[in-house]
């Protein structure tokens, strides 16, 4: 089952409280400080390995039980990474859209 998380936004214009995320190469703000779950991102000077469609296109972020069974027969635009002990992620493409796949553990 899925459950919103949040919505990521990419712009270009730097936004007050963003911080760069090394692995990925793309300035980021933390969605759980903004009223309505937006995650704006920007890229940097250097190149992301991110999609193109995850830099230029609205995303939407989904808390879900199985990445395996969420990822399976879909194209995957980032596969399967884990950011802390607590969250694995990966994107997948649905619809045209970029969807992030979130794996709390709890």
């Amino acid at each position: 089952m899925r459950k919103l998380n949040h919505i990521g936004v990419p712009t270009p214009i730097s936004q007050p409280g963003e911080f760069y995320n090394e692995g990925l190469k793309v300035y980021l703000t933390d969605f759980t400080k903004s009223p309505n779950r937006l995650e704006f991102i920007r890229v940097g000077n250097e190149k992301s390995p991110l999609h193109e469609l995850i830099l230029t296109h609205t995303h939407l972020a989904y808390e879900v039980d199985d990445l395996d069974a969420e990822m399976a027969g879909k194209k995957v635009l980032m596969d399967k990474t884990v950011c802390s002990d607590e969250l694995t992620i990966a994107f997948i493409e649905e619809e045209g859209i970029a969807l992030e796949l979130m794996k709390y553990t709890k």
